[in-house]
């Protein structure tokens, strides 16, 4: 069975971090982040940690930002337009269309991306 690579959503990288069960199956899986989500995951980290904890986690998880090609900056703020009513962050926008654009599923529990293409919804 060939491996399938995700763009982790914040959402994911947050509920790794709190130990869900449900995200048990991708906590050995290559990480991908855009420079936003992992500024994300830092807030969230800062908010319900402490410093020491967030600067722990970004370490972690540093090595797996990637550029963010000027295509896929575009066609992702097209992306969030379209789906205004959506209530989409820049993250998610750009996320979302990195993981299309480059054969990646988008894997989140954001409410805001169940049921759309090329999305691995796990709660």
């Amino acid at each position: 069975m060939e491996e399938v690579e995700y763009f982790f959503d914040t959402y994911a990288v947050i509920e790794i971090i709190k130990k869900n069960p449900n995200y048990e199956p991708y906590v050995d899986n290559d990480v991908t982040l855009v420079v936003f989500n992992m500024a994300e995951v830092y807030y969230s980290v800062l908010n319900t940690f402490d410093e020491k904890t967030a600067e722990e986690i970004y370490e972690k998880y540093k090595s797996a930002i990637v550029e963010i090609p000027e295509e896929v900056l575009k066609e992702s703020m097209k992306f969030r337009k379209t789906h205004k009513k959506r209530n989409l962050s820049y993250a998610d926008a750009i996320g979302y269309t990195y993981a299309l654009k480059n054969g990646m599923k988008f894997l989140t529990g954001d409410k805001e991306f169940e049921n759309l293409p090329n999305v691995e919804f796990v709660k």
